[in-house]
């Protein structure tokens, strides 16, 4: 499923809340969504025009109607991939926004980026640690990754541990682990460590 991104994964990508997003599908803002079976798990999967959307309703310092949301998701879904958040948009009568000042460039291409390196390089295979997604041809869990990044580890740091993988690969097991967070109970004991 390459282009096509978790609610997560697109709060993720654009910086904002995870709740702007389920707000955006509650209202029937994004279109083009998808309920899909992905990696053994029944899954709500956005399209790519729902990453800049995202972050432009995010980074605007107004409030837009719901007819204005949903002509703004038009008009991206409209767009190339290239061509998403370069040229200006008009999403009212006398109200244009610059959207190469609210949004990266290439935002739509860094997600497209994303989506194609997640296919190549994480894996959720129930006979490698239970299911656990792990970088493919290892047994190094996403959530390692950015356990030790959180922990102050540099890139480099663990590319010297693991020459074999590349730094796309180190950086989108990171975002991975960000946008699929382990749920359930934590491990050990962690009411002991405050005690």
């Amino acid at each position: 499923m390459v282009d096509v991104f978790t609610t997560r994964e697109v709060a993720e990508l654009a910086n904002v809340p995870v709740r702007a997003i389920d707000k955006a599908v509650e209202e029937n803002v994004l279109t083009g969504i998808r309920h899909v079976v992905w990696r053994g798990k029944k899954r709500r999967m956005l399209p790519l025009h729902a990453v800049p959307y995202a972050a432009i309703v995010g980074r605007l310092s107004l409030t837009l109607t719901r007819g204005d949301k949903r002509k703004l998701a038009r008009v991206l879904a409209a767009r190339s991939p290239g061509n998403m958040t370069v040229e200006p948009l008009e999403i009212a009568p006398a109200v244009s926004v610059d959207v190469a000042r609210l949004v990266n460039r290439d935002l739509a291409e860094r997600a497209v980026r994303y989506a194609r390196a997640r296919q190549e390089y994480v894996e959720e295979n129930p006979d490698i640690l239970g299911g656990t997604p792990v970088i493919k041809g290892t047994r190094l869990t996403v959530y390692a990754i950015q356990g030790r990044l959180d922990g102050g580890e540099s890139i480099d740091a663990i590319l010297e541990d693991y020459p074999d993988l590349s730094r796309d690969a180190i950086e989108t097991a990171a975002l991975y682990a960000r946008s699929h967070p382990l749920v359930g109970r934590p491990a050990g004991r962690p009411w002991k460590k405050a005690a």
